[in-house]
């Protein structure tokens, strides 16, 4: 998997958590790089762990499907492009963003339920890593610090513009994975060499 692979994937996962930062900017009276910051280090850090995770549990059964790897790999990213799209046609976040008056914007309960329900789908890549035998610590430190930045901006963006492009992001997130899960299986069949 080359570089330019990787980075479209790192913003791919890493729209969730973008959409969630714009929500948490949106819980902001103003805007606060100490507060933008901290938002970036727990969706980062889950973005890097879960794939990780994912790796480990791929790495177990690689032997046994190595044949159809590239299908699985073309099949979770699909699946996780489609839950995006899907999920771009929802409001903003939660529930618990309709009350967030209620909460800390930085509450670690809040935090840390927003960052592992935004990184699940960084599992699911993790598990296509190991078929597709990427190298896990940099594509997992690339994609932790991609999604770090888009966190940031998406936390300024929702304290400025609001939800105007949270539903953007995600669906551009779904296309992103859709297109490189059909590019890995095209490749592995021989379509394309690119």
């Amino acid at each position: 998997m080359g570089l330019i692979e990787l980075f479209l994937i790192a913003i791919g996962v890493s729209m969730d958590a973008f959409a969630a930062s714009i929500c948490r900017g949106l819980s902001l009276k103003k805007f606060n790089i100490k507060t933008a910051v901290i938002v970036g280090l727990y969706f980062g850090s889950f973005q890097a762990v879960m794939p990780l995770l994912g790796y480990l549990l791929g790495v177990q059964f690689q032997d046994l499907i190595e044949d159809i790897d590239h299908w699985i790999a073309f099949a979770l990213l699909v699946i996780i492009g489609i839950n995006f799209i899907r999920e771009s046609r929802k409001e903003c976040a939660n529930n618990e963003e309709n009350h967030a008056h209620i909460f800390s914007p930085l509450s670690f309960k809040i935090m840390f339920v927003l960052a592992f329900s935004t990184s699940i789908d960084a599992l699911a890549v993790g598990v296509s890593f190991a078929f597709l035998k990427v190298y896990i610590v940099p594509a997992i430190l690339f994609i932790g610090l991609v999604t770090f930045f888009m966190s940031i901006i998406g936390v300024k963006i929702g304290n400025t513009f609001g939800t105007k492009f949270k539903a953007s992001a995600e669906f551009a997130g779904g296309v992103i994975l859709i297109l490189i899960g059909i590019h890995i299986l095209l490749e592995h069949l021989g379509i394309i060499r690119f």
